[in-house]
């Protein structure tokens, strides 16, 4: 299973960079929550609501992250340090591959965009790297998530 490639069509069909990458980890959460989970996602698009911030393909490999790694008891320090240290090493990761994880940089661009989403045209997917960076981010996941025995060598949750 390539979920490098499932990110990549999931950007190419119209989901944003990070619901992009959640998807392709869709068998990691629960069905009846991957509706919920896909919306909370969709908030996270275009460096978070298009303001250009962390890039939303990295948002997204942050929660499965923690779908995987994640604490939900408050005091739980140790598990907390445990999740943290795996995002810096997955965020370290993404920036050696490609140069940073902040959405306006990754994009050449000054600022923060305004909240009208792009008309996803031919010329949209020809000029826009993002597609690129799901792929990114998916593989990278994937490749730490076999490291690390979560995932098999065909790319399955064992």
């Amino acid at each position: 299973m390539d979920r490098g490639q499932l990110a990549y069509d999931n950007f190419l069909k119209g989901y944003n960079c990070s619901q992009s990458v959640i998807l392709a980890y869709s068998d990691f959460f629960p069905e009846e929550s991957l509706e919920t989970v896909i919306k909370i996602s969709s908030s996270f698009g275009g460096g978070m609501g298009r303001l250009r911030e962390v890039c939303g393909t990295v948002s997204g490999a942050f929660m499965v992250l923690g779908e995987v790694y994640g604490y939900k008891e408050a005091g739980d320090g140790e598990r907390k340090k445990d999740l943290y240290s795996r995002i810096q090493e997955f965020a370290a990761r993404f920036e050696k591959e490609n140069g940073s994880i902040v959405c306006r940089t990754l994009l050449g661009l000054k600022g923060k965009s305004d909240a009208v989403p792009e008309e996803r045209t031919k010329e949209y997917y020809l000029r826009r790297p993002c597609p690129g960076y799901c792929r990114s981010s998916a593989s990278l996941l994937q490749q730490y998530l076999m490291e690390n025995g979560v995932l098999d060598e065909e790319g399955k949750r064992i």
